[in-house]
């Protein structure tokens, strides 16, 4: 069953009417009902490229924050073969909000890190809705370290409304494991390239994407706070959250003018969780396209280049 989107009402009552009435045809073998149904989906069809055409900041958050939309694990399945897990950072635990181990891409052996949400309710809380405890983040310093002796590439796959901030990760140093995470990206004489699936959600986010290559899906939102947090901030009501996401530039299109997402990877007509396989093949080529640009590099020019291009931010801006 379709999850339909607020904004998406009107198209879910057209397919709704088409599905009733093929619905009526196998229940009524004489009744002709096809031409009737077939052009119910063209006005869906049209429906649906209107409604994706010019989508605002806050509904494309939306978007980028829907159930059905390829998750972490989605990716890893997908796109990578001999995926073997790594768990744990060696000090306390291991952190479901945050996977990773060895894998191939085509034949080439990468380090695969990523945020994984879940699907349902069960591996939801499982995975704390992908927001990492500090162990997540010192796991994934231990595979980029691993990943950097070996001379293995490491991609990482950044879907996360943000690091958990419950009192036991603030106790045991949330911050600092995010702050070392992010010196561990720059550290890298390996290729680092990141994509943001989903939700890049502030430091949980840049944790694993202080990359040499970010590429956002065309639907994904990349921010310091959610539309929602800021709106509290600023305007002490949460409901004005369509107003923060647009002043927060959280898009893929206003971060790419900005200089801080590298590539946009183009999403099915409808979102990434339209036709799931369309939008994984299109990762996984950006990947391999990100990668390649940067096999004749050696390491310390990766690692220089990967610090400029940080350092540098900040000296584009968005003014008309």
């Amino acid at each position: 069953m379709t999850n339909y989107l607020d904004f998406e009402k009107p198209l879910a009552e057209i397919e709704g009417k088409a599905a009733e009435l093929r619905a009526m045809g196998r229940a009524n073998e004489g009744m002709d009902i096809e031409a009737e149904a077939q052009a119910l989906d063209k006005k869906a069809a049209d429906l649906l490229q209107s409604l994706y055409a010019d989508l605002t900041p806050w509904r494309k958050c939306q978007v980028a924050r829907h159930p059905e939309r390829p998750h972490c694990w989605d990716y890893i399945e997908a796109l990578f073969s001999e995926y073997t897990p790594l768990a744990g950072d060696r000090n306390f635990a291991d952190d479901y909000a945050v996977l990773g181990g060895l894998a191939r891409l085509d034949d080439r052996p990468v380090m695969v890190i990523g945020h994984e949400k879940g699907h349902d309710t069960k591996s939801r809380i499982a995975h704390n809705f992908g927001m990492a405890r500090p162990e997540g983040y010192r796991k994934a310093i231990r595979l980029m370290e691993l990943a950097d002796r070996f001379g293995l590439p490491v991609i990482t796959l950044v879907d996360t409304p943000g690091a958990y901030p419950g009192k036991g990760a603030e106790e045991r140093g949330q911050s600092e494991a995010i702050a070392r995470a992010t010196e561990t990206c720059l550290a890298l004489r390996v290729p680092l390239v990141s994509v943001i699936i989903g939700e890049g959600g502030s430091g949980g986010a840049v944790a694993l994407a202080t990359a040499n290559r970010v590429a956002m899906l065309e639907h994904s939102v990349y921010s310091v706070i959610s539309p929602e947090g800021c709106a509290s901030i600023l305007w002490k009501d949460a409901d004005k959250m369509r107003e923060a996401a647009e002043a927060l530039r959280l898009t893929a299109q206003y971060l790419q003018e900005l200089g801080i997402c590298d590539r946009i990877i183009r999403e099915p007509l409808g979102g990434a969780h339209r036709a799931k396989t369309k939008a994984m093949e299109s990762v996984g080529k950006a990947i391999r396209v990100m990668l390649a640009e940067m096999d004749a590099k050696s390491g310390d020019d990766l690692r220089a280049a990967r610090r400029r291009k940080y350092l540098d931010l900040g000296t584009k801006g968005l003014a008309a």
